[in-house]
């Protein structure tokens, strides 16, 4: 609903007259504190709402590093080399080093996600996957682990990605009508992120 000031409002009273100029101000009043109880609450009436989509894992080989790149930061390059998707709307797998994730590693921690990377449903098609994203680790001693490759719990780092997908009309053009978030973890040697579309 659009909210008009009060100096329309009063202009519509002259027209509409005083009943209809009462009515319209009440539904605006009610409308302005109905938002506004729902902002108190924390339950927003344009709250997106989750579904678990499918879960993505991947294998990570030949990493590759530009130190300092162009852009004087450090760039990644890191293959995807095999892996697998489930779930209650794709399953498939990662076609073999179809492409990978080219990062950029920030002087404060932060990566900067830019993977691109080829995924086969059940059925054949080939589905184009792009992600953005970022990860970093809430302490250095956790950033110290990552970089070690060693095993950490998903608690101590922020890992989250936003993907776009390119898919051929039929069963999966789905996904290209819809916005997903990634909530990934990160394991030794490979990445699993799990899928949810926004309805």
């Amino acid at each position: 609903m659009t909210y008009q000031p009060m100096t329309d409002l009063l202009s519509r009273h002259r027209i509409l007259g005083r009943e209809n100029f009462y009515e319209v101000y009440w539904v605006s009043r009610t409308s302005i504190r109905s938002v506004g109880d729902h902002r108190m609450s924390g339950d927003h009436p344009f709250a997106p709402k989750l579904e678990h989509a499918f879960t993505i894992g991947i294998e990570l080989a030949g990493v590759r590093w530009i130190k300092p790149s162009s852009r004087g930061e450090t760039r990644a390059a890191v293959y995807a080399a095999k892996g697998w998707v489930e779930g209650p709307l794709l399953n498939g797998t990662v076609v073999p080093m179809s492409g990978g994730d080219f990062p950029l590693v920030r002087p404060n921690g932060v990566i900067d996600f830019d993977a691109r990377y080829l995924l086969e449903a059940d059925n054949g098609d080939i589905i184009y996957l792009e992600n953005r994203g970022y990860r970093w680790a809430k302490t250095p001693e956790i950033a110290e682990k990552m970089a070690r490759n060693e095993d950490v719990d998903s608690s101590d780092y922020y890992m989250r990605v936003s993907p776009r997908f390119d898919a051929p009309e039929g069963p999966h053009e789905w996904l290209t009508r819809h916005v997903f978030v990634g909530v990934a973890e990160k394991v030794p040697d490979a990445n699993r992120i799990h899928y949810f579309v926004v309805r």
